[in-house]
């Protein structure tokens, strides 16, 4: 679940905490007269955009005939 701080030992170790949270990960829960009040939680990184552009180089090794059906007529029906 995260660990607890009350909101006035934060507030002297606010640097200290910080650093540990970007090392560990774990969310802190800052709390008021034992009511929490806040959680300090880390940034997630944003995931990484890729154009679309290429995505599929490499993926088609070899195709003999490119105008030919991919399947033959008997195996759609375009009635249904």
């Amino acid at each position: 679940m995260g660990k607890t701080i009350a909101a006035s030992a934060f507030q002297a170790q606010c640097l200290r905490i910080i650093n540990e949270l970007r090392e560990g990960g774990e969310p802190v829960t800052i709390t008021n007269r034992g009511r929490p009040v806040a959680v300090l939680s880390p940034v997630q990184p944003e995931p990484e955009i890729r154009s679309i552009i290429g995505a599929m180089k490499g993926t088609v090794l070899a195709y003999d005939n490119p105008f030919a059906p991919a399947v033959e007529s008997s195996a759609w029906d375009a009635t249904r």
